[in-house]
């Protein structure tokens, strides 16, 4: 008599098993709850801070009963870290505690997955805060962003974080929009290669990174946080959805809905976005996370839904899988909505099916998975110091130089303004002190953060006065730092934004402007500053850029840094004193004499007035430009293999020859100009980019492959770009920029571009 073998009484467990078996095994003995509980997220002590997301108080549920939720399964831990300050140790403690009684109380021991913020490093007392997404652009340094990403993806592991919610790859549109500091830059080329690259070294950890925020989010009419979204399919699929389709071919294996309606349609609820295009067309099979609240917005915001059930029917059926921060509608509203026949279970299904996946594939299913946790562990090491500080430098953008930078050891300098003497002034509204330490002010820091004079004090004779806050001031201050100025043989005036959310702060989620004058009393100082006869070097700290067109030509230089983390005061003064030299490249456009209308350089006509407009958008500093303290001459510019090349590549040759005594950087940039369509679409676009350093007497020969599939004109189908004739290829920096013309052919469905051959090539 022969027996059979038993099945194993978890197969989940098993490592060896085929993970869609795992997890098909492990759904068919879940009941409809313990299905429900795994597709919300539960955060613990959401009442414990002050706002850190929209209508966060207004949806906050401080009666959760933990003991219940935990009987029936939890899918995410929200913020465990990232809610206040607490001991990185002692929250490792806190967490592996509530992982094991997750485990412990559910009927299969499934833990909960858990996330934080990860926009400027890991959201967490005393860990390392690296310079902002506007700073990874302004570096085109796609190789150091992804050493950062894979350095924060070790940090989250050692803390037991899987998910990531970052990169924000929202192409800036409209400068007032007060998340400006979160996005890459105003370029979707741009931002799709420096967030890929971020995603790249995230994932490379073993950790989740969360695409934000899908899609269209930062097109709201007027700059304004969760307004109306009104673009059309050619603005969207051009400008809007490039960077993600980059990023997920990087390996993202999530991604979160934006809060905005797309021409009257919630993201949360649009399955044309969420299910059509990214599971249909880009084949993506991970996660999409619900913005926080972002569900709930359905009924009380967009008012498309009845009540919290339709909401969550509506969502899952769009192709939201998980409800975060916390259990709301996709708690009792959903199973009640479920149990009517109101919502079909197979949404449900569908939802929880990718969920586990996932789990499985971080190893939460395996039977001898515990949580880990570190006797002693240092969130900010000297290594992360170091790269945070090597981005900083690289991100530092020389705008203007009348030949006063570097400053002479010898000049006596006063350092004056809002700026100047404040740490805030490095960080962004969703580094850990700004975004959490403000609503904690008797709890430190927990990093060092050097200040502009902490720092430039270590290389001049410095004297300080503040001249006036970010906003408001009174005159005797302006007048002290007058005074300061007279006394100096340099002034250098730091100002710019306070990062903040929702009204704190002249920068930051919820803090959009009406125009792009610089906040408060801060021009009238600048103003006062300049008539004082002294050289005035302005520093700009911010997170968009100012309006500086009345002021510009009577400065003598203008460096700015976009919340450049917290070695950014560090790399200021190298840049300031000559240690360093500037090798930053904007990634969003100085606007000229047209504060009230900003625009991108995505917007047409191109830097040049209109015959039927009266507002000028000639920016003041364009796209893509940077100035440092050596020059690299263009020797020669080609085109190599003119002829259609059989890898499907154009290659653009550039020879760059330093005859400085200092090695200098250059960024290549390679630009598809259409001068044809000027007026009915943008007329230039990034294609390409390359940071090169060349040291004193060399010669770098940089070749640059431009692929004929283009993904920032991959498009919808039947749609076209322009009529195929000829566009204008544009090679060089902003202030050098030389014209190949070619002849390019693009077409539907995903708008191929190929450049096969050169009608008229002009390198002078």
């Amino acid at each position: 008599m022969t027996t059979q073998p038993s099945e194993s009484p978890r197969p989940w467990h098993d490592t060896a098993a085929d993970p869609a078996d795992r997890v098909r095994a492990l759904m068919d003995r879940m009941t409809l709850r313990e299905k429900v509980a795994q597709l919300y997220g539960v955060w613990v002590g959401i009442d414990s801070g002050g706002e850190m997301a929209p209508h966060q108080h207004d949806f906050a549920d401080a009666a959760l009963d933990w003991d219940e939720l935990v009987r029936h399964g939890i899918g995410q831990l929200t913020r465990v870290y990232g809610t206040r300050p607490v001991d990185p140790v002692t929250g490792a403690h806190s967490l592996a505690r509530s992982q094991r009684e997750i485990v412990a109380n559910g009927r299969f021991g499934i833990p909960a997955l858990v996330h934080e913020e990860t926009l400027t490093g890991l959201a967490a007392w005393r860990a390392t805060v690296y310079p902002s997404p506007l700073c990874w652009g302004a570096s085109f340094d796609p190789d150091l962003v992804h050493r950062m990403g894979a350095r924060i993806g070790g940090t989250m592991r050692r803390l037991g974080v899987h998910q990531g919610l970052a990169p924000v790859l929202d192409v800036a549109r409209d400068l007032r929009w007060g998340r400006v500091e979160e996005t890459i830059g105003e370029d979707p080329h741009l931002v799709g290669m420096i967030g890929s690259a971020y995603v790249a070294g995230l994932e490379s950890a073993g950790v989740i990174a969360t695409l934000k925020h899908f899609a269209g989010y930062s097109a709201s009419r007027a700059g304004r946080n969760l307004a109306p979204v009104s673009v059309g399919p050619r603005e969207l699929a051009d400008v809007l959805l490039p960077p993600f389709e980059m990023a997920l071919r990087a390996g993202a294996r999530s991604v979160m809905n934006a809060y905005t309606d797309n021409d009257g349609v919630p993201a949360a609820a649009d399955k044309t976005l969420l299910t059509d295009l990214l599971r249909d067309t880009y084949g993506f099979t991970g996660t999409v996370v619900a913005d926080y609240f972002s569900v709930a917005f359905l009924h009380k915001l967009h008012g498309v839904a009845a009540d919290r059930g339709d909401a969550a029917g509506q969502a899952l059926a769009a192709g939201i899988d998980v409800e975060l921060p916390t259990v709301d509608c996709y708690g009792e509203p959903l199973l009640a909505a479920v149990e009517e026949g109101a919502v079909d279970t197979a949404v449900v299904d569908r939802a929880l099916e990718r969920v586990l996946r996932q789990k499985c594939e971080l190893g939460l299913l395996d039977e001898d998975w515990v949580p880990e946790v570190p006797d002693e562990i240092d969130l900010d090491d000297p290594e992360s110091r170091a790269l945070a500080r090597e981005i900083a430098e690289r991100s530092i953008v020389l705008l203007q130089n009348d030949g006063v930078l570097p400053l002479s050891p010898r000049y006596k300098v006063a350092v004056v303004g809002p700026r100047a003497d404040d740490p805030g002034a490095m960080l962004g509204c969703y580094s850990f002190p700004m975004h959490v330490g403000v609503h904690h002010p008797e709890v430190p820091f927990g990093i060092s953060v050097p200040t502009v004079l902490d720092a430039l004090g270590e290389y001049h004779e410095v004297t300080y006065a503040l001249g006036c806050p970010v906003l408001g001031g009174e005159d005797a201050d302006i007048a002290e730092a007058v005074a300061a100025a007279e006394a100096a043989e340099v002034c250098v005036a730091v100002l710019g934004d306070r990062a903040g959310l929702f009204g704190g702060g002249t920068s930051g989620e919820g803090c959009d402007v009406p125009d792009l004058k610089l906040p408060g009393r801060q021009e009238e100082l600048l103003e006062a500053l300049l008539g004082t006869g002294t050289p005035v070097v302005l520093v700009l700290l911010s997170g968009r850029p100012y309006e500086l067109s009345r002021q510009a030509s009577r400065l003598a230089a203008i460096v700015c840094g976009f919340y450049p983390g917290e070695e950014g005061a560090v790399a200021l003064a190298g840049v300031l004193s000559g240690r360093i030299n500037p090798s930053g490249r904007l990634p969003v456009g100085f606007p000229g004499e047209n504060a009230s209308q900003p625009s991108t350089y995505l917007t047409a006509p191109l830097g040049r007035r209109s015959e039927v407009s009266t507002v000028d958008p000639t920016p003041l500093f364009p796209f893509g430009h940077g100035l440092s303290y050596g020059a690299v001459s263009w020797d020669d510019v080609t085109v190599a293999d003119p002829a259609w090349p059989t890898d499907g590549r154009c290659r653009v040759r550039v020879t760059l020859s330093n005859t400085g005594d200092r090695t200098t950087t250059e960024v290549v940039q390679v630009y598809l100009h259409d001068p044809v369509a000027e007026v009915a679409r943008p007329v230039q676009q990034l294609i390409a980019a390359k940071r090169v350093e060349v040291a004193p007497g060399a010669t770098e020969v940089v070749e640059i492959g431009l692929h004929a599939d283009l993904t920032s004109y991959t498009g919808r189908a039947g749609t076209r770009l322009v009529e195929p004739g000829d566009v204008e290829l544009r090679v060089g920096t902003s202030s050098a920029r030389i014209v190949a013309t070619l002849g390019c052919t693009l077409t539907g469905p995903r708008r191929e571009v190929g450049f096969d051959r050169v009608l008229a090539p002009d390198f002078s």
